[in-house]
């Protein structure tokens, strides 16, 4: 795990990212992306989910691996934004077309209690309590999260129990 220097946990604000990769060796691009943000001088990750192998989701193509992360981070939103945007650029990320297979994908779940509507960033996800390659994750490490408009996202995991998702160990 990273530990940002000279970053509080009292300055820092709590965001989670969820993490997907299904071209490739997954797994490994995975573990490379995780080590690149803790390499991050601004960024500190406090917990990571298990792995998790889930079906593509309104995509075709290969299995996912996916993972979430809670970070801490002094980075704006659309810095943080920024810096996931070079790690899947450094590991080989090509916006082909809209949900195409992908080497690494870097999703800003939520930003604190922030919403944001700005061109290129959304918060909280517009899709994050639709997913339970989202909800799994961030159900194991932190079963208490809260959606700012939609509450708790422990509620919302039924209704993503026919979407194919294991956990693996």
């Amino acid at each position: 795990r990273g530990r940002a220097a000279g970053m509080t946990s009292a300055s820092a604000e709590r965001v989670f990212v969820g993490l997907g990769a299904n071209l490739g060796d997954a797994r490994a691009t995975l573990a490379s992306a995780l080590q690149a943000l803790d390499d991050h001088p601004a960024i500190t990750r406090v917990a990571t989910s298990s792995l998790y192998r889930t079906a593509p989701v309104d995509a075709i193509g290969p299995d996912y691996l996916n993972a979430v992360a809670e970070l801490r981070t002094n980075l704006s939103p659309l810095e943080l934004l920024q810096a996931l945007h070079a790690i899947e650029a450094d590991h080989g990320r090509l916006r082909a077309h809209l949900n195409a297979p992908r080497t690494l994908d870097l999703d800003l779940l939520l930003f604190g209690d922030r919403e944001v509507d700005h061109p290129v960033l959304t918060l909280p996800h517009p899709r994050l309590h639709l997913r339970a390659f989202v909800l799994e994750p961030l159900a194991q490490i932190s079963p208490d999260l809260a959606h700012p408009r939609l509450g708790p996202l422990r509620d919302w995991r039924a209704d993503t129990a026919d979407q194919t998702i294991a956990r693996l160990p």
